[in-house]
């Protein structure tokens, strides 16, 4: 399974208005509950008004298009990076998982990974 690698620093934040997004920016996330409005973006582009903020984000998905009858790939990346002790912010779309880990811990999941037969790209 190949995982690629997002090139830039990304936040996890909360915004008070769904307003305060740019969402002609070219990556972006954003989960909306009747507690919250959550976004994972780009750090040059989040919002001057959040919430809360944690930056230092860094990122890889699984490439390709997922189908809905696969189980447990999220699970066992998951599994295998707490198993060496990194945490993680998992995002799904339609096609695929993403996964944050914060920025230290970035090369190491990714060497990881690699040492249990995932390919990086």
């Amino acid at each position: 399974m190949n995982l690629k690698q997002i090139q830039y620093k990304l936040t996890v934040c909360k915004v008070s208005d769904i307003s305060d997004i740019d969402i002609s920016a070219d990556f972006y996330f954003i989960g909306r509950t009747d507690e919250e409005v959550s976004l994972v973006c780009k750090t040059q582009d989040t919002p001057m008004n959040t919430l809360e903020r944690d930056d230092g984000w860094r990122g890889f998905r699984i490439q390709g298009v997922l189908d809905f009858s696969l189980i447990g790939i999220l699970s066992k990346l998951s599994g295998i990076l707490a198993e060496h002790q990194i945490g993680i912010f998992a995002v799904s779309t339609y096609n695929t998982d993403y996964i944050l880990v914060k920025e230290e811990n970035f090369e190491r999941a990714l060497k990881v990974l690699a040492s249990e037969g995932y390919t990086i790209v």
